[in-house]
């Protein structure tokens, strides 16, 4: 189906909602009973990268960086927004390692068509969710674009807990989920928000990836495996 005039310009908030929540979106880390999810995955990431060209997907404020890079060979990190990335170009990081670039999600035009690609490893964090369930599909075949044959992919996202997590207040007709959210100025944004299953993932995934291997804690999810 689609989509309307309406829910395009929803799509088009969300990059101005990240813009205006960068200076506070890592409070959304601050929650104690999420800190045992939070160490092991920092650590997963750190070993998962180690030795490795990691290009990276909606970096925003970088939040995972410090772990995720320390024994990575390099590592780009991408982002539409300028605001987001000056909060991860301030992290305590290897500058001589690691390195940002504005660039569009669904089309990081950082390995031109044809070129080889320098990346064996491909990472997002907390950003499929966002990503609308039509444009799924193509967004990992633009991600997969820009790596090496083979190459690692890692994705880290929200489980939907009860009681814990911003409830889903509509679906739209595709059957995006929307939640509402607030920022410390006091204004409202409705964000699109997925909690895809593993078997949704498996299906996207289909002669794209192999040897999956998801992953559930008690409030993220993690899936990794290599491109095809």
């Amino acid at each position: 189906m689609p989509i309307s005039d309406a829910e395009l310009s929803r799509h088009q908030h969300m990059p101005r909602y990240y813009a205006q929540r960068a200076k506070e979106y890592e409070r959304v880390f601050d929650k104690p009973h999420r800190q045992p999810d939070l160490a092991r995955l920092k650590q997963w990431l750190a070993e998962q990268f180690s030795g490795r060209h990691v290009l990276e997907i909606a970096t925003g404020t970088g939040y995972w960086l410090p772990a995720a890079t320390s024994a990575a060979l390099s590592w780009l990190g991408t982002d539409i927004n300028p605001e987001v990335l000056a909060e991860a170009r301030a992290k305590p990081l290897d500058q001589t390692r690691v390195s940002f670039r504005l660039a569009n999600a669904y089309a990081p035009g950082i390995v031109a068509a044809g070129a080889a690609s320098p990346f064996d490893a491909g990472f997002a964090g907390l950003w499929f969710s966002h990503v609308p369930i039509g444009r799924q599909r193509e967004w990992l075949q633009g991600l997969h674009s820009q790596l090496q044959p083979g190459a690692r992919v890692l994705l880290i996202e929200n489980r939907y807990v009860e009681g814990d997590s911003t409830p889903v207040h509509r679906y739209d007709a595709e059957g995006n989920g929307y939640q509402l959210r607030h920022l410390s100025d006091g204004s409202e944004h409705e964000v699109m928000k997925n909690f895809p299953s593993e078997a949704r993932m498996q299906a996207l995934l289909a002669g794209l990836g192999q040897d999956l291997v998801w992953r559930e804690l008690d409030y993220f999810w993690t899936l990794s495996y290599r491109k095809i």
